[in-house]
Protein backbone atom coordinates (compact mmCIF):
# COMPACT_ATOMS: atom_id res chain seq x y z
CA UNK A 1 0.00 0.00 0.00
CA UNK A 2 2.76 2.91 0.83
CA UNK A 3 4.20 1.35 -2.80
CA UNK A 4 1.44 2.75 -4.45
CA UNK A 5 0.91 5.75 -2.46
CA UNK A 6 4.91 6.33 -3.18
CA UNK A 7 4.46 5.60 -6.86
CA UNK A 8 1.21 8.01 -6.53
CA UNK A 9 3.11 10.54 -5.55
CA UNK A 10 6.50 10.04 -7.93
CA UNK A 11 3.86 10.19 -10.87
CA UNK A 12 2.46 13.77 -9.43
CA UNK A 13 6.04 15.15 -8.87
CA UNK A 14 6.61 13.83 -12.41
CA UNK A 15 3.58 15.82 -13.75
CA UNK A 16 4.89 18.78 -12.05
CA UNK A 17 8.26 18.55 -13.17
CA UNK A 18 6.99 18.28 -16.46
CA UNK A 19 4.71 21.02 -16.43
CA UNK A 20 1.59 19.09 -17.54
CA UNK A 21 -0.83 17.49 -16.00
CA UNK A 22 -2.76 15.72 -18.68
CA UNK A 23 -4.02 11.97 -17.79
CA UNK A 24 -1.52 10.35 -20.69
CA UNK A 25 1.20 12.29 -18.68
CA UNK A 26 -0.19 11.06 -15.21
CA UNK A 27 0.03 7.80 -16.61
CA UNK A 28 3.24 7.79 -18.32
CA UNK A 29 4.36 9.28 -15.06
CA UNK A 30 2.69 6.67 -13.13
CA UNK A 31 4.56 4.16 -15.10
CA UNK A 32 8.16 5.22 -15.16
CA UNK A 33 7.50 5.78 -11.09
CA UNK A 34 6.36 2.20 -10.99
CA UNK A 35 9.50 1.28 -12.99
CA UNK A 36 11.58 3.08 -10.57
CA UNK A 37 10.05 1.49 -7.03
CA UNK A 38 10.73 -1.75 -8.84
CA UNK A 39 14.62 -1.04 -9.38
CA UNK A 40 14.81 0.36 -6.02
CA UNK A 41 12.81 -2.07 -4.03
CA UNK A 42 14.39 -5.29 -5.69
CA UNK A 43 18.00 -5.20 -4.38
CA UNK A 44 16.36 -4.74 -0.54
CA UNK A 45 14.84 -8.61 -0.68
CA UNK A 46 11.33 -7.24 -0.44
CA UNK A 47 8.45 -7.81 -3.05
CA UNK A 48 8.86 -6.44 -6.73
CA UNK A 49 6.49 -3.41 -6.95
CA UNK A 50 5.70 -4.52 -10.25
CA UNK A 51 5.68 -8.19 -9.90
CA UNK A 52 2.52 -7.94 -7.04
CA UNK A 53 0.63 -5.76 -9.87
CA UNK A 54 1.12 -8.03 -12.24
CA UNK A 55 -0.48 -10.75 -9.97
CA UNK A 56 -3.00 -8.71 -9.43
CA UNK A 57 -3.71 -8.13 -13.00
CA UNK A 58 -3.35 -11.55 -13.83
CA UNK A 59 -6.17 -12.45 -11.19
CA UNK A 60 -7.95 -10.20 -12.93
CA UNK A 61 -7.81 -11.41 -16.37
CA UNK A 62 -8.50 -15.27 -14.59
CA UNK A 63 -11.90 -13.54 -13.50
CA UNK A 64 -12.38 -12.32 -16.60
CA UNK A 65 -12.49 -15.58 -18.17
CA UNK A 66 -13.94 -17.56 -15.67
CA UNK A 67 -16.79 -15.01 -15.83
CA UNK A 68 -17.24 -15.52 -19.91
CA UNK A 69 -16.62 -19.02 -19.31
CA UNK A 70 -18.85 -19.58 -16.50
CA UNK A 71 -22.17 -17.20 -18.66
CA UNK A 72 -21.44 -19.25 -21.94
CA UNK A 73 -22.01 -22.52 -20.21
CA UNK A 74 -25.25 -21.48 -18.05
CA UNK A 75 -26.35 -19.60 -21.52
CA UNK A 76 -26.12 -23.31 -23.05
CA UNK A 77 -27.85 -24.91 -20.00
CA UNK A 78 -30.44 -23.01 -20.15
CA UNK A 79 -31.20 -23.05 -23.24
CA UNK A 80 -30.84 -26.56 -23.55
CA UNK A 81 -34.39 -28.15 -23.77
CA UNK A 82 -33.93 -31.15 -20.91
CA UNK A 83 -32.42 -29.49 -18.20
CA UNK A 84 -30.37 -32.23 -16.50
CA UNK A 85 -28.93 -30.02 -13.54
CA UNK A 86 -28.12 -31.39 -10.18
CA UNK A 87 -27.95 -28.42 -7.93
CA UNK A 88 -26.30 -28.53 -4.54
CA UNK A 89 -24.27 -27.27 -1.98
CA UNK A 90 -20.73 -28.38 -1.35
CA UNK A 91 -18.20 -27.27 1.47
CA UNK A 92 -14.94 -25.68 -0.09
CA UNK A 93 -11.62 -26.18 2.43
CA UNK A 94 -10.22 -23.32 2.17
CA UNK A 95 -6.30 -22.58 1.99
CA UNK A 96 -6.70 -18.53 2.33
CA UNK A 97 -6.92 -17.05 5.74
CA UNK A 98 -7.39 -13.51 6.08
CA UNK A 99 -10.41 -11.76 6.11
CA UNK A 100 -9.72 -10.02 2.68
CA UNK A 101 -8.86 -13.18 1.03
CA UNK A 102 -11.72 -15.16 2.27
CA UNK A 103 -14.37 -12.06 1.07
CA UNK A 104 -12.33 -11.64 -2.56
CA UNK A 105 -12.92 -15.36 -2.92
CA UNK A 106 -16.40 -15.70 -2.10
CA UNK A 107 -17.08 -12.50 -3.56
CA UNK A 108 -15.48 -14.20 -6.89
CA UNK A 109 -17.19 -17.07 -6.59
CA UNK A 110 -20.45 -15.25 -6.49
CA UNK A 111 -20.15 -13.21 -9.21
CA UNK A 112 -19.58 -16.09 -11.71
CA UNK A 113 -22.37 -17.14 -12.74
CA UNK A 114 -24.19 -21.12 -11.76
CA UNK A 115 -22.47 -20.46 -8.55
CA UNK A 116 -22.57 -18.41 -5.24
CA UNK A 117 -21.06 -18.46 -1.50
CA UNK A 118 -23.45 -19.44 1.28
CA UNK A 119 -21.65 -19.47 4.42
CA UNK A 120 -18.39 -19.43 5.50
CA UNK A 121 -17.88 -21.81 8.76
CA UNK A 122 -17.02 -20.10 12.23
CA UNK A 123 -13.47 -21.33 11.97
CA UNK A 124 -12.92 -19.69 8.82
CA UNK A 125 -11.38 -23.47 7.04
CA UNK A 126 -13.99 -24.00 5.38
CA UNK A 127 -16.64 -22.00 2.75
CA UNK A 128 -19.90 -23.94 1.43
CA UNK A 129 -20.93 -23.15 -2.49
CA UNK A 130 -24.06 -23.64 -4.00
CA UNK A 131 -23.66 -24.57 -7.66
CA UNK A 132 -26.13 -24.46 -10.16
CA UNK A 133 -24.97 -28.12 -11.55
CA UNK A 134 -23.15 -30.00 -8.58
CA UNK A 135 -22.79 -33.43 -10.67
CA UNK A 136 -19.14 -32.92 -10.25
CA UNK A 137 -18.51 -31.18 -6.76
CA UNK A 138 -14.67 -32.52 -6.71
CA UNK A 139 -14.39 -30.91 -10.23
CA UNK A 140 -15.14 -27.50 -8.96
CA UNK A 141 -13.69 -27.59 -5.73
CA UNK A 142 -10.51 -28.38 -7.60
CA UNK A 143 -11.20 -25.59 -10.45
CA UNK A 144 -11.80 -23.20 -7.79
CA UNK A 145 -8.54 -24.04 -5.79
CA UNK A 146 -6.22 -23.78 -8.60
CA UNK A 147 -7.75 -20.56 -9.98
CA UNK A 148 -9.21 -18.19 -8.14
CA UNK A 149 -7.39 -19.36 -4.44
CA UNK A 150 -4.20 -19.94 -6.52
CA UNK A 151 -4.20 -16.47 -7.60
CA UNK A 152 -5.36 -15.14 -5.15
CA UNK A 153 -2.25 -16.27 -2.69
CA UNK A 154 0.20 -15.15 -5.31
CA UNK A 155 -1.24 -11.53 -5.52
CA UNK A 156 -1.62 -11.21 -1.84
CA UNK A 157 1.47 -13.14 -0.23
Amino acid sequence: MIALLLNVLLAIAWATVTGSASPHNLLFGFMVAALCLSVVREPYGSRGYLRRSRSIVLLGLLFLKELAHSALKVAVTVLTPNMRLQPGIFAFPLTVDRDFEITLLANMITLTPGTLSVDVSDDRKTLYVHALDCSDPEGTKHDIANGFERRILEAFR
